[in-house]
């Protein structure tokens, strides 16, 4: 990469999932503090207490998890670079060559992409980068596909990416 142009990080910020991450995260920790603090197993048919520990182990890597999150995308004189943490570890670049198209959209993440993440496009939609919101830069590349990514800085990412096709 080059001169950055433009950096975006984007975070999972919907907070009905935070909701239901800490109500399952807080149940969890009231069985365990009832049944391994004091001592009363939880309900009618209780789990061991070995179970119950590494049950617990779910619901802290998910947080530990969600905390990691990230979608970073990048503009510089190469290309727009992105990359989805923890589970991508490069980056991966479109190419101004191989851009035909693009424009910011507003768009319904649940119901045309099936929720956040990197995600699969319904119908003829293409595939998305996303993080939270429903805008984003929708890519026509030029090899036909439909590409998205979505950003919390609409107007300052097409800024950018006009300047750098306008090099090209």
């Amino acid at each position: 990469m080059k001169k950055i142009r433009f950096k975006e990080e984007q975070k999972f910020n919907q907070p009905w999932i935070w909701i239901i991450i800490f109500i399952s995260t807080g149940f969890w920790l009231y069985v365990f503090i009832q049944q391994i603090i004091i001592g009363m197993p939880f309900g009618g048919n209780h789990t061991s207490d070995e179970f119950l520990i590494v049950i617990g182990i779910i619901p802290l890597a998910i947080i530990i998890m969600f905390f990691q999150i990230k979608l970073i995308t990048i503009i510089d004189n190469e290309g727009v670079h992105y990359k989805f943490l923890p589970f991508q570890r490069k980056f991966r670049t479109i190419k101004p060559e191989e851009i035909e198209h693009y424009e910011i959209i507003k768009y319904k993440p649940i119901k045309e992409y099936g929720g956040w993440g990197i995600r699969t496009g319904y119908g003829k939609k293409g595939s998305a980068y996303n993080a939270s919101r429903n805008i984003g830069i929708q890519f026509e590349l030029s090899n036909g596909k439909l590409f998205l990514l979505g950003t919390q800085r609409a107007e300052s990412f097409k800024r950018n990416l006009d300047k750098l096709m306008d090099k090209q």
